[in-house]
């Protein structure tokens, strides 16, 4: 990263446009033809919502029409018997964004994570940042899976990592757009259990 560029400058270019990198352990790659690749596909997916009361996954680059590379990854996961408590919720993710010779990135264990309908809002601590005001705070991002049109939020366009507490699952209205044909996200929806009594 270059050191002419200030903190203030870093946090703004990285809260600006903060790509998360996390692996894609959950998602499943499917041909289009209907053939045997479908089917697996499916059947991948039918295993881990059995296996899973909520989930975010997958990759992409945020819209940057001046060039920045921006990329967001998610790994992030609620196991069955724990759908009751959002904060039992494991993985990780990654974001990072470059541009020419400045830029950052950062690794976040996931603390939070609950999923409705098609959006998706994780929390998690920063463990691995070349940015040093985010390092071991607590960032959330929010997506909203709409296919090859995903919308992803964050934390810090309004919350200062430096001052602010960011509490678990709270994040910011998904607002940005993803770059058209660089992937996307994968949300399972939490079914909520309604007290009977």
């Amino acid at each position: 990263m270059n050191v002419r560029v200030n903190r203030r400058t870093k946090i703004t270019a990285l809260a600006a446009a903060l790509l998360i990198t996390a692996g894609t352990a959950g998602s499943a790659v499917a041909s289009g033809d209907g053939g045997p690749g479908t089917r697996t596909a499916e059947a991948s997916r039918t295993r881990t919502h059995q296996q899973e009361a909520a989930a975010l996954t997958g990759t992409a680059k945020l819209y940057r029409p001046a060039g920045d590379d921006i990329t967001f990854t998610f790994d992030a996961h609620l196991a069955k018997k724990d759908s009751a408590d959002p904060m039992k919720a494991t993985g990780t993710f990654t974001f990072s964004h470059y541009k020419g010779d400045w830029g950052g990135r950062a690794t976040v264990k996931v603390d939070c994570l609950t999923t409705g309908g098609k959006v998706a809002v994780v929390t998690g601590i920063v463990t691995d940042t070349d940015v040093e005001d985010f390092r071991n705070k607590r960032v959330g991002v929010t997506v909203h899976d709409l296919g090859k049109k995903d919308r992803l939020g964050y934390s810090w366009a309004s919350a200062d990592p430096r001052t602010d507490v960011v509490a678990p699952c709270l994040s910011g209205a998904p607002f940005e757009r993803i770059k058209a044909g660089t992937g996307d996200f994968k949300v399972t929806p939490w079914e909520f259990v309604y007290p009977t009594e």
